[in-house]
């Protein structure tokens, strides 16, 4: 991580722009697979639903309520681990409240993804404490970062997910549920 190519601005949700869940709503499914309704949430269901996101001081980071609902593939690892576990066997319109501990969320924080950078290699707009930035390392792999400090010369990145080493509120209802037909 310490070898940057570039460094470039990034707009979004915290669930979108790290792309931790694929939004599956917006795109075209494989027209060779016909889905039919499903009964109940189970390994490959194509589940949709609304949302809200707290932490632990109970403070909102992201609802999609009265919006378009997040569509995933259930056991495909789109969403974090301990949220998917507790929807299996979920029926269209039930509603749960799942609390997700940072181990089978997005895992503790790791004080080895603080870092400080030159200054002089971000632009003017992203000196802000609580910017989003992604980086690019020198294999090209695109890597999300936020500004926690800024020094005379230097600035303090953290390369941890922001929803790193936190006990997650997840209030979920169950839109809708579809299974590959057989």
């Amino acid at each position: 991580m310490k070898n940057l190519l570039s460094l470039f601005v990034l707009c979004g949700s915290v669930l979108g722009a790290l792309a931790f869940v694929t939004n599956l709503s917006s795109h075209s499914v494989n027209p060779t697979v016909k889905l039919s309704p499903g009964q109940m949430i189970q390994e490959g269901s194509l589940v949709s639903i609304e949302y809200t996101l707290t932490d632990e001081t109970g403070k909102v980071i992201e609802s999609n309520k009265d919006k378009e609902p997040l569509t995933y593939i259930h056991g495909a690892g789109q969403i974090v681990p301990g949220l998917e576990k507790a929807l299996a066997g979920l029926k269209v319109g039930d509603e749960k409240t799942v609390t997700v501990k940072p181990e089978e969320g997005y895992g503790a924080a790791n004080p080895e993804l603080v870092q400080e950078l030159p200054k002089e290699n971000f632009p003017a707009n992203a000196l802000k404490v609580d910017t989003m930035l992604m980086m690019k390392t020198s294999q090209g792999q695109a890597l999300p970062m936020r500004v926690k400090e800024i020094k005379e010369k230097t600035v303090v990145v953290d390369l941890n997910n922001p929803l790193a080493g936190k006990t997650l509120t997840f209030d979920v209802k169950i839109k809708d549920i579809k299974e590959a037909a057989k």
